[in-house]
């Protein structure tokens, strides 16, 4: 309690203090029921206490006159306009009287917004794109912090909450919430991020808390990643294509060497042909000699016979002439066909390494597809 005597020391202190107080405080003097002195913090602006004021019964000043002792109590939000702490402590006369109060209301910020100038500069520096911090009330924005690299000018302390707003939303939800705008309602595209703030004695919601970040850097990096994500499933189809063309040439390169096989073959066949008209020539020409000396010794008799084995000899050489000529000829195929197959070989052994590189590159394509999607993956969390 405090006596009547000491109350122009308070009052000198109290004068003293007003504006050393972190938040602002609001000094008042009660005599009977009736406030008769005040002093303010020139930042504070409440009409809590005023001179004139006639004190409820009920008020903290009078329950602390009324019971002679110290009362203290925290005022809602709804009474003033923002939440309060009263204390009121009992004036003394020399007869030990409670005939007054001195009373002092201090505005109850949420611990948040009591280290928001401490910490939110500091933390506004530790985003690399950069970043604006608020906290607001339930009516308006009452501080924010912005980084070097990134500000929200609309946005600033005394700005009144729309209901748009992300401080408005969670304030109403009670719930933490993010969203990302990618329209330039920011300036650039954005990721917000509020926390609602509560009363640590009565669980009341009080304000918000919220982080806005810029995050062109994210939104070019999910882009790129779609388009590359797209260029590759285009480049993998395409890829998918040739695998199965080279697959096709392959067969056929296949089919071609058997044929040309085949045709060896047949040349072998034609050579054992052209070898057998030439034993058939020679013993022809052997049989039209013996016929022409049998026609000599027959005289007169047999000189038609001699006619006719001269003819077979003729014929003979003839076909003993075009027996070269066909192996000439089968032999420049065989050749021919030697040399396609070769080509057919290297030509096959070619669609064999295509195919295996074609699988390799599709297998190479598919792991930086996958890459690509978990590169989107990262860039949607940032």
């Amino acid at each position: 309690m405090i006596s009547m005597k000491s109350l122009s020391d308070l009052k000198a202190l109290a004068e003293i203090e007003a504006n050393l107080i972190p938040g602002g405080i609001v000094y008042g003097i009660i005599e009977g029921d009736t406030m008769t002195w005040v002093k303010k913090s020139d930042s504070l602006d409440i009409n809590v206490f005023y001179i004139g004021l006639k004190l409820d019964k009920n008020s903290t000043s009078m329950l602390a006159i009324r019971e002679k002792r110290i009362i203290s109590q925290n005022i809602p939000r709804s009474v003033y306009g923002t939440r309060l702490h009263i204390s009121s402590i009992p004036i003394i006369d020399e007869e030990d009287n409670a005939v007054g109060a001195f009373s002092f209301a201090i505005p109850k910020v949420h611990s948040v917004l009591k280290a928001f100038p401490d910490f939110a500069p500091m933390l506004s520096e530790m985003f690399s794109e950069g970043v604006q911090l608020r906290i607001a009330d339930l009516n308006k924005i009452v501080g924010t912090q912005s980084s070097k690299k990134f500000d929200i000018p609309f946005l600033k302390e005394g700005v009144a909450l729309d209901k748009n707003y992300i401080e408005s939303k969670v304030i109403q939800s009670k719930k933490p919430a993010s969203q990302e705008i990618s329209t330039l309602e920011y300036g650039v595209p954005v990721r917000l991020s509020a926390y609602p703030l509560f009363d640590e004695d009565t669980n009341e919601i009080v304000g918000a808390f919220s982080v806005t970040t810029p995050k062109e850097i994210a939104v070019t990096l999910r882009n790129m990643s779609a388009n590359l994500e797209n260029s590759l499933t285009g480049i993998s189809s395409t890829i998918q294509e040739l695998a199965a063309s080279a697959s096709e040439i392959h067969s056929n390169q296949q089919n071609l060497s058997i044929t040309i096989n085949e045709i060896t073959a047949l040349s072998e066949e034609i050579n054992k042909v052209s070898e057998f008209i030439k034993a058939i020539a020679d013993e022809t020409k052997m049989l039209g000699l013996n016929a022409s000396i049998e026609a000599a010794r027959a005289g007169e008799f047999g000189k038609g016979f001699g006619v006719v084995a001269a003819e077979i000899r003729r014929l003979s050489e003839q076909s003993k002439d075009t027996i070269p000529k066909i192996t000439k000829l089968t032999d420049n195929i065989k050749e021919k066909v030697d040399e396609s197959n070769k080509k057919s070989q290297i030509s096959l052994s070619a669609s064999q390494e295509q195919a295996a590189a074609t699988e390799e590159i599709t297998a190479s394509i598919e792991e930086i597809t996958s890459s690509s999607e978990e590169l989107n993956k990262i860039a949607t969390t940032l």
